[in-house]
């Protein structure tokens, strides 16, 4: 028997002791509901776990911008709802001022309405904002860089780079010029009445020379002519010529003026067959030529011209629509007068990016085009003309249409992110679950060994008491 060394509480104390670290774990497993708490637990484990934990935060989050995404386009897609009822009453104005039994005074209180309805278009344009952005302004559409054009619109399927083109021709409006400045008064033999593309203006005995200009003026306003025409150069000088021109530029601007000879004579102008003519045919516009610089042409280019071999260009007056296969296409309006090369860049600034996933470069893009009077040709609107409410009808039309396309792409999107949101939860839910299998700890096991070590516990606790008796007996030995 020995006393020094007391071999059975030593190894009771021993697994006493481990049965506490056990017992220890299982209470905080039990407590923190997890099945890793530290490192050494599960190396692997919770290396998968930490990754799988910034992918589920990160899908969170991503779920919430695109719902996001979703109120933006819900609030773009309001205000151009309020555009297209504003361009549709603005088409039932125009289908009334059309009717031949409106006086001028009547299409004018009806241009008045289309005016103040223009005006609107323009405010809900520059004023709809979401979180401060502008919505459809077009500051979230793909900027365009180019000088000497306006009115800019390209399609998706315009990649970003340059875009080189040759106005050979400017376009040009109908024009006829006349001798007549507006210093003699209207002579016996020049009575009689003429019509400027069917406005008519009557001349009588007396009329001064002010007079005359001004019922000219008048009559080509409503015919939708300038007369005289003034024209201001870069430095602000004006040039003012006696002459009847067409507001509109292109093949379709035509200058119709009929009327009494004598009265074409008064006003020098040549007349042939009841026809007012320039030379020997009836004034008209003519449509820009253009020509396109394409990307095997350009090939010695720093800025290489993307325009393919199968590129389409189409003018109408001074503006040009260029189109392509898979759905390329680039509207512009040129200014007045512009010949000459240009170059358009498209970039890819602008349109609004949405991160709709966990990682890197998981993100669309959503274009808003601006929705304004000038980019839907609004400003050309003008019923108080002989043909300008037939016009007004067409330009609503397009006017609409491009509204409505808009419309559908934002609706496009719309659907898009509203699977987005479902798939991004979705996979949170089953990385979540995934997670869930990797670091949490199964309560009823883990009690199951918490009771176990208790247990443990109290026999190692009852055994070390008996150990620590056993030394005692060595006393009875010395009795």
């Amino acid at each position: 028997m020995k006393i020094n060394n007391n071999i059975s509480a030593v190894i009771t104390n021993k697994q006493l002791l481990r049965t506490e670290d056990s017992l220890a774990g299982a209470m905080e497993r039990l407590s923190s509901g997890l099945r890793i708490n530290h490192a050494a637990d599960d190396p692997s484990g919770m290396a998968i776990s930490g990754k799988m934990d910034i992918q589920i935060e990160a899908l969170d989050l991503a779920s919430r911008n695109a719902n996001d995404g979703i109120s933006v386009i819900q609030t773009a897609d309001g205000a151009m709802n309020e555009v297209t009822s504003m361009l549709q009453r603005m088409r039932e104005l125009s289908v009334q001022a059309a009717n031949g039994i409106n006086s001028l005074s009547d299409k004018q209180q009806i241009q008045a309405e289309i005016s103040q309805l223009r005006e609107e278009i323009d405010r809900i344009s520059s004023s709809t904002e979401f979180n401060t952005k502008q919505l459809l302004d077009g500051s979230l559409d793909e900027r365009v860089y180019a000088d000497k054009v306006s009115r800019i619109a390209v399609s998706d399927s315009v990649a970003a780079g340059f875009y080189k083109l040759k106005i050979e021709k400017a376009a040009q409006p109908a024009s006829i010029a006349t001798t007549f400045n507006g210093s003699q008064a209207v002579p016996e033999g020049a009575v009689g009445s003429i019509s400027i593309n069917g406005a008519e203006v009557t001349l009588t005995k007396g009329m001064t020379g002010e007079e005359v200009e001004q019922a000219l003026r008048d009559a080509a306003e409503i015919g939708e002519v300038d007369y005289p025409t003034v024209k201001t150069d870069a430095l602000g000088n004006t040039t003012k010529s006696y002459a009847f021109t067409t507001k509109e530029y292109g093949a379709h601007a035509g200058l119709t003026i009929t009327g009494d000879e004598n009265v074409a004579k008064f006003l020098g102008l040549t007349m042939k067959n009841g026809v007012v003519v320039d030379g020997t045919e009836k004034p008209s516009g003519k449509d820009a030529v253009v020509s396109l610089t394409t990307w095997n042409q350009d090939a010695a280019s720093e800025h290489r011209s993307q325009f393919s071999d199968t590129a389409t260009v189409t003018t109408d007056g001074n503006r040009m629509k260029i189109t392509d296969k898979s759905g390329f296409s680039i509207e512009f309006l040129a200014d007045e007068g512009v010949k000459g090369d240009l170059e358009l860049e498209v970039t890819t600034m602008g349109p609004m990016t949405l991160q709709i996933g966990a990682n890197e470069n998981q993100s669309m893009m959503v274009r808003i085009p601006s929705i304004s009077a000038d980019n839907l040709y609004l400003d050309s609107i003008d019923v108080t003309t002989v043909n300008g409410a037939s016009k007004a009808i067409a330009t609503l039309d397009e006017a609409i249409a491009r509204v409505n396309q808009v419309r559908a792409d934002l609706g496009a999107a719309q659907n898009r992110l509203e699977h987005t949101t479902k798939s991004l939860d979705e996979t949170s839910e089953n990385m979540t679950s995934a997670l869930s299998r990797i670091e949490d700890v199964d309560m009823a096991q883990e009690m199951s060994e918490y009771t176990k070590y208790n247990v443990l516990q109290q026999a190692g606790t009852s055994a070390l008491a008996q150990a620590n008796q056993i030394p005692q007996m060595a006393l009875q030995l010395l009795q």
